[in-house]
């Protein structure tokens, strides 16, 4: 038997501890029915004596505070709401717990932002990991060790899991099922909860919106300047001529402050037009690749694939507000 502790807190997304403990409940419902028992042993464990979050009878799971809690076999930790600063101080003991507890041997997995906790805990160093895509540059700014991939929906690597952003991240669910239950119970619960089981990317769920936090004003024109003339031939000494900066020194600062080279920046921009073409249905393909900026339709579908995981028809397919 397997046993998990799922984290709750006062500022816990709840449909993050509610959607995995659907997810468990009635997976141990099926394995008993199968004649095999309960598979996993579920605890919600914060860092109270008591909580008022949730009111769950105790056949499914009880709570225990971290400080009475022998070390869980895995503990998923969900989304939070509120900013990163108040809440990772807020919550630093737990931090810790989560820290000690997986020297001691317990497996950790994140949904969504709660990569922001595994992050902080200093063991997803040199690691892969993946959350919301909203939350990819500030992660990316605040946790440099980190190898953050934004299109990713799950990670797996030495014990560690993370997971994509908002309902994405029930995927990681998914996936524990199948690796410590067999093929068979991850196709049931795939069935069973509706889900893809073989979702690998969130990128065709993202929104560029320009990652203008950082504050450096001279890349701050260069980004209005790209977003009012990407349609025409603009070179990057066209674009680090409005920071008034020399080639090189605008491309390290433009790199810093936005997560993107100016090249990949423009490309973005050009396929937030392209996707917001292709969502309302107004024109053909040809046609809206020309209006972004691109000549080569070969090329325009190569970037487009890049940044969204689909091709152009596809998206227009899966978004457009007409089909």
């Amino acid at each position: 038997m397997k046993n998990v502790a799922l984290l709750i807190h006062d500022d816990v997304v709840l449909s993050t501890v509610a959607g995995p403990m659907d997810m468990f409940i009635h997976t141990n419902r099926y394995l008993q029915q199968e004649g095999e028992g309960p598979f996993f042993n579920i605890v919600l464990v914060g860092d109270k004596p008591y909580t008022e979050h949730a009111n769950i009878p105790v056949c499914y799971a009880e709570y225990k505070c971290y400080t009475d809690l022998p070390r869980p076999d895995l503990i998923i930790v969900p989304a939070f709401y509120g900013s990163p600063d108040v809440i990772l101080k807020k919550h630093g003991s737990l931090i810790e717990w989560l820290k000690h507890m997986h020297n001691q041997g317990a497996e950790l997995a994140s949904l969504c932002s709660g990569s922001y906790f595994l992050a902080e805990t200093g063991l997803l160093n040199g690691k892969a990991c993946t959350s919301h895509w909203r939350d990819m540059p500030d992660l990316n700014s605040r946790f440099p060790a980190v190898e953050f991939h934004s299109g990713m929906v799950i990670t797996d690597q030495e014990g560690i899991y993370t997971s994509g952003g908002a309902f994405s991240s029930l995927n990681l669910i998914l996936y524990l099922f199948e690796k410590y239950c067999g093929k068979e119970i991850g196709v049931w619960a795939s069935k069973m909860f509706s889900l893809d089981i073989d979702r690998v990317s969130q990128s065709h769920f993202a929104i560029f919106q320009g990652q203008r936090t950082h504050k450096d004003e001279g890349i701050l024109r260069a980004q209005t300047f790209i977003e009012k003339y990407y349609q025409d031939e603009i070179s990057i000494d066209d674009i680090a001529g409005q920071a008034n900066m020399s080639k090189r020194n605008f491309i390290r600062r433009f790199k810093t402050a936005t997560q993107n080279t100016p090249i990949e920046y423009l490309q973005r921009v050009k396929i937030e037009v392209a996707k917001k073409a292709l969502e309302k249905n107004e024109q053909n393909v040809s046609s809206l690749m020309y209006e972004a900026g691109y000549n080569d339709i070969k090329a325009f579908r190569k970037v487009f694939k890049r940044y969204t995981g689909l091709t152009p028809q596809d998206y227009r397919r899966k978004y457009s507000r007409a089909v």
